[in-house]
């Protein structure tokens, strides 16, 4: 059986290609940066694939607590996330 040698060079290529694969599929699904903190109107739509008006009912409702800053909404981006792994009515 031959013996192949992995170099730390061979590793450090296959990492970028890796964290190249996975940014693509990101930016194809268009999913916030887990490490941002705070999710925007649209962002939380998209992500969750609901309309306005679900939005505004998970709000009234407090399934989904938000800020205000002016006329902008933000969404703690921890909470929605936790909305979408659960199984919730809409």
């Amino acid at each position: 059986m031959p013996v192949e040698i992995v170099t730390k060079q061979d590793l450090l290529a296959l990492e970028q290609r890796l964290l190249g694969e996975l940014q693509k599929i990101m930016d194809a699904l268009q999913l916030p940066p887990p490490g941002k903190t705070w999710l925007r109107t649209d962002e939380v739509r998209m992500l969750l694939k609901i309309s306005d008006r679900t939005l505004q009912r998970l709000r009234n409702n407090g399934t989904l607590k938000y800020t205000r800053i002016g006329q902008v909404l933000y969404y703690d981006n921890l909470c929605v996330r936790q909305l979408l792994n659960t199984n919730v009515p809409r």
